[in-house]
């Protein structure tokens, strides 16, 4: 079985990405699955219910999200409309929508997914360590494929996830700091592991935002407006191969595929 996880889209530039690219990936590379970190669609901040259909219509099965997934009032209202968009499983109780799914694939198989945030320099959310074991309890009834998006800044607490799900599920992926890192490996019992998958967006920017605003605001420490920025589109994830009987991950390898300028 194979399975795609495409790092945070950012604003429009890394919608048409996926428009662009993800099709033809998904069928190339015989794709089974695709899970889609969205937080970032809507002008680099948060999710609406267009971009959410718009996201689906590409060939996306789940969209997990993060820090950002209230940041548009409106999927306050949608988002319980939606079984496979995810918001991070930790969140207190009255939070609308769910943290987790098993959602099928095109083999039929289901594909367990879990959305977490990491607490380090972010929101004092639940525990996201006991959270994942609450979660992936509830999910191995149903599948032993599981994926966990861990959305956190800290790269010490990712990699403690890591560990800590070692040989439990089936990848640990990290996302949310928008750059992609070399450290992807399988953990020793099994687990897929990447510290961040990276961003599906404009790379001529700080993090997908215009680098002369980011420069400003570093440079005067005045508030301005951020924008997303335009040039260098790319689509970053991992790909992901997986022992259906187990559960186990067999391989894990990065993907940075350019958007040609003509698709801009």
């Amino acid at each position: 079985m194979r399975l795609l996880f495409v790092g945070d889209i950012v604003g429009k530039p890394g919608r048409r990405a996926v428009h662009d690219l993800l099709p033809e990936l998904v069928r190339n590379r015989q794709i089974d699955f695709v899970i889609a970190n969205g937080e970032n669609a809507a002008a680099g901040f948060g999710l609406t219910r267009e971009i959410v259909e718009e996201l689906f219509e590409n060939q996306i099965d789940v969209l997990t999200t993060g820090n950002h997934v209230w940041d548009k009032k409106e999927i306050l209202d949608c988002i319980n409309d939606y079984e496979s968009l995810l918001r991070p499983a930790n969140y207190p109780a009255p939070a609308p929508g769910r943290g987790s799914v098993a959602m099928p694939a095109v083999n039929g198989l289901h594909v367990g997914v879990v959305n977490l945030m990491g607490r380090i320099f972010m929101h004092p959310l639940e525990c996201p360590f006991r959270t994942a074991e609450r979660e992936i309890e509830r999910l191995r009834m149903r599948t032993p494929v599981i994926i966990v998006d861990i959305h956190a800044e800290a790269t010490s607490e990712k990699i403690a996830l890591g560990w800590f799900l070692d040989g439990k599920v089936t990848a640990v992926l990290g996302t949310h700091t928008h750059v992609q890192t070399a450290d992807e490996r399988i953990l020793p019992s099994g687990t897929a592991y990447i510290t961040d998958v990276g961003m599906t967006g404009p790379f001529d920017s700080v993090i997908g935002t215009r680098k002369e605003i980011i420069l400003e605001r570093f440079l005067s420490q005045l508030p301005n407006k951020f924008e997303v920025a335009k040039g260098d589109v790319r689509l970053q994830a991992v790909l992901i191969d997986v022992e259906q009987a187990s559960g186990k991950a067999l391989s894990i390898e990065r993907l940075s595929l350019p958007l040609r300028q003509e698709q801009c």
